[in-house]
Formats: C-alpha cells, sequence, structure tokens
C-alpha cells in the first residue's frame, strides 16, 4: 500500500523484513510444533524492487536446528501486479527460540517424536 511506501516510491524495506520474518515465523512454529519468538534477524539483502501493487511471495527453509531454536533463511518474491515478471526483492536469516505454555525455552522435539509422546510402550 502506498502507506508502505519509502520517500521515492519504493516498497520501504522495513516492510519487506517484517513480511520474511511474518512468513518465517510461520515456518519455525509448525516446524517447533508451537510457540516460536524471533531472537535474532541478521543477513539482510534487498537486490530488487518491490511496486505497490506487486504480489509477494515469502519463501522459508530450516537451515540449522539447535537445542531450543530453529534458525530460517527465507526470501521475497514479488511478481509484477500485472504480468508474470518476478523478481527477488529481499532475504535474511532469523532465528527462533521455541517457548512452552510458561514462556521459557523449550527442546525442539526430533522428527516424529511428537506423534509418539502419547503412545504406550509394548
Amino acid at each position: 500500500m502506498p502507506a508502505d511506501t519509502n520517500p521515492y516510491g519504493g516498497v520501504f524495506g522495513g516492510w519487506l523484513m517484517s513480511q520474511l520474518a511474518l512468513g518465517a515465523g510461520a515456518l519455525a512454529s509448525r516446524v517447533g510444533e508451537g510457540k516460536a519468538v524471533v531472537v535474532s534477524a541478521t543477513d539482510f539483502a534487498f537486490p530488487g524492487a518491490m511496486a505497490v501493487g506487486d504480489e509477494l511471495s515469502v519463501y522459508g527453509e530450516v537451515a540449522e536446528t539447535g537445542q531450543t531454536s530453529i534458525t530460517i533463511t527465507a526470501e521475497a518474491i514479488a511478481r509484477e501486479r500485472n504480468g508474470e515478471t518476478t523478481t527477488k526483492v529481499a532475504s535474511g536469516t532469523f532465528k527462533f527460540v521455541l517457548l512452552d505454555d510458561d514462556d521459557r525455552p523449550r527442546p525442539v522435539r526430533a522428527a516424529g517424536e511428537a506423534a509418539n509422546t502419547n503412545t504406550p510402550a509394548s
């Protein structure tokens, strides 16, 4: 929207950063199976320009998993409003810490562990 532009009429980089954070956070919560809060954001780059009205897609990938953290790399791709041309407009890396119900860091569960937590041992 026009309110998200810089003085030169381009989409403000801060808005793009927030969209990357939202996309990365959704992935961290899904992979981490619960609450995930961002603790750092690094390596931002803005290789292309985005115009008001362009469609934005955010793609994320788990780059690293720690004891209580998940690091996500994210990139934003803009598609021109009235066409099919796409441009990579932003990228960054986000580290999230998983929290329990008391908002304390909790361990990242191994794949499949969550599905087996209520299964009785044979």
